[in-house]
């Protein structure tokens, strides 16, 4: 899930003056997140069904947008980039973690459901992902955290001959990058 804010700061933490929006492609993600904000009483909560790609939210009135590994998910991420830009006030700024590689990944882990599903196969390249950014608009764009992720050679196995593992290394990165919209 997507999710934007507006006002101070997010549900609790955004305190009485603030507003959340939640953003996700699938009811059953929303309706659980209703739920959820219902239980803990949250009242300044919102969430609706929608792509991230062509978000449900109107232009520049977005404080700061934050996304956790769901972009390495979307088929095309200069729309979602795009999109995030649109949906911010002038100012407004993001904060993303996802999961990049640091060089091309075999076709086999590229075409591998599982993989994708495990957020790896459908990352980019890290320097592709961050000229999307710079491309949609952003400024201010920064690593703020790396992280290795390490791929276990059991499951590089299922995918690769033992001498392909053996050469895999660990090109899989997770980062947290922050960005503003001039």
């Amino acid at each position: 899930m997507m999710s934007l804010w507006r006002g101070a700061l997010w549900g609790r933490i955004v305190g009485e003056s603030g507003y959340v929006l939640g953003v996700d492609m699938t009811p059953a993600m929303v309706e659980k997140a209703r739920v959820n904000a219902t239980k803990v009483g949250y009242t300044n909560v919102e969430f609706r069904l929608g792509d991230i790609e062509a978000l449900p939210v109107d232009s520049n009135i977005i404080d700061i947008a934050i996304s956790n590994c769901v972009l390495n998910l979307v088929p095309n991420k200069a729309a979602a980039f795009s999109e995030m830009y649109r949906v911010l006030k002038p100012g407004g700024r993001f904060c993303i973690s996802d999961i990049v590689v640091t060089r091309e990944l075999p076709e086999t882990i590229q075409q591998a459901a599982t993989m994708y599903v495990g957020c790896v196969a459908g990352a980019l390249l890290q320097n592709d992902y961050l000229a999307i950014i710079t491309a949609a608009g952003f400024t201010d764009i920064t690593i703020t955290k790396e992280k290795l992720i390490h791929i276990p050679q059991a499951i590089l196995s299922e995918y690769l001959s033992d001498e392909e593992a053996a050469d895999f290394g660990q090109p899989v990165v997770s980062i947290t990058v922050v960005g503003k919209k001039n």
